[in-house]
């Protein structure tokens, strides 16, 4: 259960950056049912829906409640995930050893806005995948990404 709730804490803040855009292929049911990445990736999401996402997989990952989340809580964390969690990390920590709560809501507000393409004030599945799209286009332009 514990490893549950480290993965969606860990998908949730990252609402469906780059750790998730790996091959998409079966992950195509709007309503989440049948795909790999079912359930709450195909579902929409609001900005608050987003930020409390963050809030509750920073307040999962400060292990000691001090208010600030180290890069060695979190690579406690992101271990149990392979490359997928390291990459997340590195991309959270940006070269810095500690980040605050409010950084890493700022992070993953500046990511959900990137992804609300139309400005709607929410992320539907729809631009979800065409985001993963993007990425996987910027990807192949650049295999060195």
């Amino acid at each position: 259960m514990k490893k549950l709730l480290v993965a969606v804490a860990l998908g949730a803040t990252i609402v469906s950056s780059q750790a998730f855009a790996q091959d998409d292929q079966g992950a195509q049911d709007p309503q989440g049912g049948g795909g790999r990445r079912g359930g709450w990736m195909q579902k929409d999401m609001t900005r608050q829906q987003a930020q409390q996402m963050a809030d509750a997989l920073f307040q999962r990952l400060d292990t000691n409640h001090d208010g600030t989340l180290t890069r060695q809580e979190a690579d406690q964390a992101a271990a149990q995930f392979g490359d997928r969690g390291t990459r997340m990390v590195d991309r959270m920590f940006a070269g810095t050893q500690s980040i605050t709560l409010q950084q890493a809501e700022a992070q993953a507000l500046a990511r959900f806005d990137r992804e609300d393409l139309n400005h709607d004030g929410v992320v539907s599945a729809s631009e979800r995948q065409q985001m993963r799209a993007q990425r996987q286009a910027n990807r192949a332009q650049d295999p060195g990404q």
